[in-house]
């Protein structure tokens, strides 16, 4: 973070500064942290109360790894300053606010927000990987992009920073809106509108409206970057007063991809932008990454940046994140393909597609799948369209793992050309157990589900990595 006076800080939150009478006056800097394990000397510790347990009780430990000042609900006796709010989330978003205003003020710093039910990590790492290699870049470590990840995010920059990459999720309307009064993004980004989450919303309509709030809001100075083909994300171009930029396979899109190809090498296709073409090698496994692709390259084409210039640094790229498409061989020759950190109805379908594209018939096929969360009224419907989908793309076995996820399971065997290729087992101990009996050389094998199923870890056990 930019370096403040703690009175300076005190003012940003509209909070009450508690301590010695010199503390207005001394200066912090530091990382600004929420979990008392990652504080470090001069570091400020928002203690933030939680469903499980409450920050103010780790104040002392973020203290005594080196925190100098407090950001708290309640008064507490220690030994730093503090400074008191009336609520630390929104504290935390004022904060936020006040060092991207001042880095504005005095440096040339631009914003990149990205939205979307699937894609938003991979797109935040490709943007990173462009971006980086024109200026001093910003991004959020994993999938910080809540009320709390984004802005301690944010929280990152300091005055030299170029450019700011923000991924903004929801879990209801309005969230984005409030990540975007705090950014105010030169870029937004909105890539899909899906299935993902629809447990929370109730509906892909409300989830439009909450994927809507990103551009929205934007100044018409900016640039709402949009997915051409998808229909509830074009109809977004209604809603912003931004200058809109296309994305997509359509025809009609400012940045296009023709002649998609996936391979276990990698994807590529041909980019078409500003009446050029240019061959595009990606090293990231899967068709639908092209889209996320797209997208990084339209937004850095916004910001000023040569598209080809932005194509060299994505061809660079080894993978998109850990355990997404994440493509190893086991040292017994077994390819795995490692994608199970989330999990939605689209991409566990692109994944099974991917896995089909790049077996053919010269390899044999399995597929690991679990549950798909947060699925609410939809979950039976939706594992039961995966189950038929990876008959239908001729995978050789399917193993599925846990209860919630038997819909898919089930809906294997009910179709008529499958006899005993599908596997239903309880525990990811089982599920290895079953696939080392069976998986040999040159085979491929796709572990897909969500995070809280557990199978990223199962990946990685069968790709020989220890933890």
């Amino acid at each position: 973070m930019i370096d403040l006076r703690i009175d300076e800080i005190a003012a940003a939150v509209d909070g009450t500064l508690v301590g010695p009478s010199h503390a207005a006056s001394l200066v912090v800097g530091g990382d600004v942290v929420t979990d008392s394990r990652e504080a470090t000397p001069g570091s400020i510790f928002f203690a933030l109360p939680g469903e499980l347990s409450d920050g103010h009780l780790f104040a002392q430990a973020a203290i005594d790894a080196g925190a100098l000042l407090l950001v708290v609900e309640r008064e507490l006796s220690v030994s730093v300053p503090q400074i008191v709010v009336a609520d630390g989330v929104l504290a935390l978003s004022a904060l936020a606010g006040a060092v991207v205003s001042a880095v504005r003020s005095t440096g040339d710093l631009k914003v990149v927000a990205v939205t979307g039910s699937n894609g938003k990590t991979t797109t935040k790492n490709m943007l990173w990987a462009i971006l980086a290699d024109h200026g001093s870049t910003v991004a959020p470590l994993g999938s910080f992009n809540n009320e709390v990840g984004a802005p301690i995010s944010m929280l990152g920059i300091t005055a030299s920073t170029r450019y700011l990459i923000v991924e903004m999720g929801a879990d209801a309307v309005g969230d984005i809106t409030k990540l975007v009064a705090i950014a105010k993004p030169d870029v937004g980004i909105v890539l899909t509108v899906g299935l993902a989450h629809v447990g929370k919303f109730g509906s892909p309509e409300v989830t439009q409206l909450a994927k809507s709030e990103m551009v929205r809001d934007l100044e018409p100075t900016a640039c709402a970057v949009l997915n051409a083909d998808d229909g509830r994300v074009s109809r977004m171009a209604d809603v912003t007063s931004a200058q809109v930029s296309w994305f997509g396979l359509d025809a009609s899109a400012d940045v296009r991809a023709i002649d998609v190809d996936t391979t276990v090498d990698g994807t590529s296709f041909t980019l078409q932008a500003d009446g050029h073409s240019y061959p595009v090698q990606l090293r990231i496994l899967g068709e639908h990454h092209v889209t996320n692709a797209l997208a990084a390259i339209t937004a850095a084409r916004a910001l000023g940046i040569a598209v080809d210039d932005a194509v060299r640094s994505l061809e660079a790229m080894t993978r998109a994140e850990r355990w997404r498409m994440e493509l190893i061989e086991s040292p017994e020759g077994i390819v795995v393909i490692n994608d199970a950190y989330n999990a939605s109805p689209d991409s566990m379908a692109a994944a099974l597609k991917t896995l089909a594209q790049i077996t053919g018939s010269e390899r044999r096929s399995f597929a690991v799948l679990g549950e798909m969360a947060e699925l609410g009224d939809f979950a039976d419907e939706e594992h039961d369209r995966m189950g038929r989908l990876a008959v239908r793309l001729n995978v050789k076995q399917l193993v599925v793992v846990g209860h919630n996820a038997r819909h898919i399971h089930n809906a294997a065997g009910l179709e008529g050309s499958w006899d005993g290729e599908s596997i239903l087992v309880d525990t990811i101990d089982e599920a290895y157990d079953v696939l080392s009996g069976k998986l040999r050389k040159g085979d491929v094998v796709l572990v897909k589900s969500s995070k809280s199923a557990g199978l990223r870890f199962l990946g990685d056990r069968l790709a020989g990595i220890t933890p």
